[in-house]
Order: C-alpha cells, then sequence, then structure tokens
C-alpha cells in the first residue's frame, strides 16, 4: 500500500474512525494513558495524529507537534483540540518521510500507526533520525501473536482488515523496531494474548540514524 493509497483511504474513513473506535475505548484509554506516561520532553512528536485521540494524554506543558498523513483526518484532529483549548501544532505529513532536522524531538510517539505504515521500518528510521541521542520512541502497537493458530488466523484475516480499513493484522512491530536500527528498551504486554504491546525504544547510533 503507496502512501497516496493510505491518505485517500484515511480521508474516506475519517467521518466515522471514531464511531469504530468506541467499542475499545474503554481499553485502549487506559493504554494510550500508559504509553503517553513513558513520554518525556521538552519538544514531542506524535507520529500519525488520527482525530487526535491522544489529545487527553499529552503532557501539560513543552512543545507538542502533531503530524498524519490524512488532511480529512486532520480536520477533526484541529476541531478537536480547538474544543479542548490544547496548543499542538498539527501538520499534514508522511511519517515515512519526516520534513524535520535531525536529532529535533525529545520523544516521539505513536498508537496503532505501524499497522498501516506502507513501509514500516522506513517510518521507523525516520523517527530514530528525528529523535535525539538518549530520546525515546514509544510505540503502542497491536502485533502478530505468537501462537500458531492464533498467529495464523491473523494472517487470514490481515488482507481483509487491509481492504477495509487500511491496517495489517500481522505487523511483527517489535522485529520492524530492530530492523531500523533502534535499541529495544521495554517490551510490555498490555493484554492476556501478547497481541498489545508498549514498545519504548530509542536511537541506537549518535546522530539517531538508525
Amino acid at each position: 500500500m503507496k502512501a497516496e493509497h493510505a491518505r485517500r483511504r484515511y480521508d474516506r474513513i475519517a467521518p466515522i474512525y471514531d464511531l469504530l473506535q468506541c467499542p475499545m475505548e474503554r481499553t485502549s484509554s487506559s493504554w494510550r494513558r500508559k504509553a503517553w506516561a513513558e513520554v518525556r520532553g521538552p519538544r514531542v512528536l506524535e507520529a500519525g495524529v488520527g482525530t487526535g485521540r491522544n489529545f487527553a494524554f499529552y503532557p501539560r506543558s513543552g512543545e507538542l507537534i502533531a503530524v498524519d498523513i490524512s488532511p480529512r483526518m486532520l480536520a477533526r484532529a484541529r476541531a478537536r483540540a480547538f474544543r479542548m483549548g490544547l496548543e499542538v501544532e498539527l501538520r499534514e505529513m508522511d511519517i515515512q518521510s519526516l520534513d524535520y532536522p535531525d536529532n529535533n524531538f525529545d520523544s516521539a510517539v505513536s498508537s496503532f500507526v505501524f499497522c498501516s505504515v506502507p513501509d514500516p521500518v522506513r517510518g521507523l528510521k525516520e523517527l530514530g533520525r528525528v529523535v535525539k541521542p538518549g530520546g525515546r520512541i514509544v510505540l503502542l502497537e497491536h502485533v502478530r501473536p505468537q501462537g500458531r493458530v492464533l498467529g495464523r488466523l491473523f494472517d487470514l484475516l490481515s488482507p481483509l482488515t487491509v481492504r477495509l480499513f487500511g491496517f495489517r493484522l500481522n505487523r511483527r512491530t517489535v522485529e520492524n523496531v530492530r530492523r531500523a536500527g533502534l535499541e529495544l528498551v521495554r517490551v510490555d504486554d498490555l493484554d492476556r494474548l501478547g497481541i498489545v504491546k508498549l514498545i519504548v525504544a530509542r536511537p541506537e547510533r549518535e546522530g539517531g540514524k538508525g
């Protein structure tokens, strides 16, 4: 799935995106809170802000920048930020090609994003590039289950979820973090099946080149 395909798909589902998320809201809110507790400032990037579902967990101080590939998702995020009185810089941008210099952020965070990035390793390398040495990359992601039966089921369902909603059920995001040259600090299972994970990483090489 190319970046332009991803943009069109998320533009299409933007009006109903929050409705689709409602069944998981109570559980996902606790996961989001845990992820944002790992974020360190003062300059923070959210990669893949969507409609702004993480705004309630943003730090109360520091400089907050959020990007997304979909202009219609960003329009909804801007409306939500206005309603909340939140100061956040929102920009249309592809995670795979961030328009920021090296070593620009203290932390980068994303939630349920790298299941839909066309080239996840490239996107993760970009986060490693723009985060300062010693900074944090915090990922809240669902991944392919380890069990043979459940893993195979996710493999079978993944083409359908891509077609309908643009995300893959069977991404191996922990492995992709390693492939991107990032150093894994911690991986926490947030559910009993080990499908939802909190991943904390950092740039491995000087300059965050990953």
